[in-house]
């Protein structure tokens, strides 16, 4: 149940400040292969006469909880970060304070205008231009038509989407619908900003451009729940950190507070076995990080014996064997490996899908694929380790950019035979000194 609560008293005043947002024993249950109703009776009747389909049927019958029991306040003017790993339930719950689902159980009270930016374009015609979807926002926001036009020419700026202003929206790439979408988000005077992981689909530039507006939105004593894997957007831009974990709100504090919360959750969960570099998802994947029925089970470090490591150092020899899980066939399947430094700065990010030589089809089942780093070039430290499977047609299969954390010890290496550890550099690459020194006076005479 949602509760549109009257407006907050203007800043400055003495009124008593009261929550902008408020969530008590906020809870949604999902079906579990749970199909949109309005497909075609052809769809139907060829769903209902295959095996498949009647196991999914069965699985139907399914539910789970992708919330439960969530309950906090925030005050006007806070910047909250919402940290947890795919399928923890922070898009499930942004949807709920947008209005988007309804709740299961509990109450969410808001108060004030909503801007949300959950999905790319949300709330946005194919249809229409991109012109008239600005004023269609504005109007869903509740605004007049001489409020939109006094920001319009501000959000086009932003966007940059100048030339194509009058063209619509079906043909536009999906960097410019991102671009657009949050720039109407952001500009339209929202008095709470919804930020959902969306920001991962634009270009570096345009990312720090968005984080910039919403640190220029929130300095203007609005309200911002940002969602995010990106631990030092979290850290710099927020004051306020919530942690779910499995749809339970299991930490609210200072956003550093809860970041070093998240992680130490992460190491618990998915720490090497038995003093091997080994690590087993523990619990099964949910949520929009999986499609149905496929998951990354086990990553291990090898040595070039192929035993499983127990430690792994710069320069080391080392092999990523992954094993996944598939219940149908996929043609051209990809796989990614992907290494991070716990603030989010991607370090590694390989893929079998350019390889022209690693033509892959996943079979139902159990699949392994390994990829080798003759020597393993990262420096001291505790790194994130995330994993993803793809189809063609840029489709992610499964994706969970906090799968484990990644201990790496530091030891001599050869160049100069000084020990190189994190605190002085990320990367360990092999490399030669040459020295090319001007000559003395005197040199060279005899």
């Amino acid at each position: 149940m949602w509760s549109e609560l009257p407006p907050t008293a203007p800043r400055g005043s003495s009124a008593e400040s009261r929550p902008v947002i408020r969530a008590a024993g906020l809870g949604k249950q999902y079906r579990i292969g749970e199909r949109q109703p309005y497909k075609s009776l052809r769809d139907s009747i060829m769903r209902a006469l295959s095996p498949r389909a009647r196991e999914r049927s069965r699985r139907s019958r399914e539910l789970i909880w992708a919330l439960r029991d969530v309950s906090f306040a925030i005050d006007e003017g806070e910047v909250v970060g919402i940290i947890g790993r795919n399928g923890a339930g922070k898009s499930t719950l942004l949807k709920i304070l947008s209005r988007i689902t309804e709740p299961t159980e509990g109450r969410a009270e808001l108060r004030g205008r909503v801007g949300s930016l959950l999905d790319v374009g949300t709330g946005f015609h194919p249809e229409l231009t991109g012109r008239e979807n600005i004023y269609l926002n504005g109007a869903i926001l509740g605004m007049k038509r001489a409020e939109i036009e006094r920001r319009f020419d501000e959000i086009v700026a932003f966007a940059e989407v100048e030339r194509f202003l009058d063209t619509p929206l079906k043909h536009y790439s999906t960097g410019m619908y991102l671009r657009l979408a949050f720039a109407v988000a952001a500009h339209l005077d929202p008095e709470i900003l919804l930020v959902d992981e969306v920001l991962a689909v634009g270009d570096v530039e345009f990312q720090k451009k968005c984080l910039g507006k919403m640190g220029e939105v929130a300095r203007g004593g609005r309200t911002v729940l940002f969602v995010s894997h990106n631990l030092a957007a979290i850290r710099s831009l927020c004051s306020r950190g919530i942690v779910l974990a499995q749809g339970r709100l299991v930490f609210d504090g200072p956003a550093g507070d809860a970041v070093e919360a998240y992680l130490s959750r992460l190491a618990e969960g998915a720490e090497g076995e038995g003093g091997t570099l080994r690590f087993v998802r523990r619990t099964p994947p949910t949520g929009s990080g999986a499609a149905a029925g496929f998951a990354v089970e086990c990553v291990e470090v090898l040595g070039e014996s192929g035993a499983v490591r127990t430690t792994l150092s710069t320069g080391d020899y080392a092999c990523f064997r992954i094993t996944f899980h598939c219940p149908e066939v996929v043609e051209k399947g990809g796989v990614e490996l992907g290494i991070h430094t716990l603030d989010g700065v991607r370090l590694i990010q390989y893929s079998t899908r350019p390889v022209s030589n690693l033509e892959m089809t996943f079979v139902p089942g159990r699949n392994e694929v390994e990829c080798e780093f003759p020597r393993f070039p990262l420096a001291a430290g505790s790194y994130l380790l995330s994993v993803a499977l793809t189809r063609p047609g840029s489709e992610w299969l499964f994706v969970d950019d906090h799968f484990a954390t990644l201990e790496v010890l530091g030891r001599e290496v050869e160049a100069g035979g000084v020990a190189v550890t994190a605190q002085r550099c990320l990367v360990v690459a092999e490399h030669r000194w040459r020295a090319r020194m001007p000559l003395r006076p005197g040199d060279g005479e005899r």
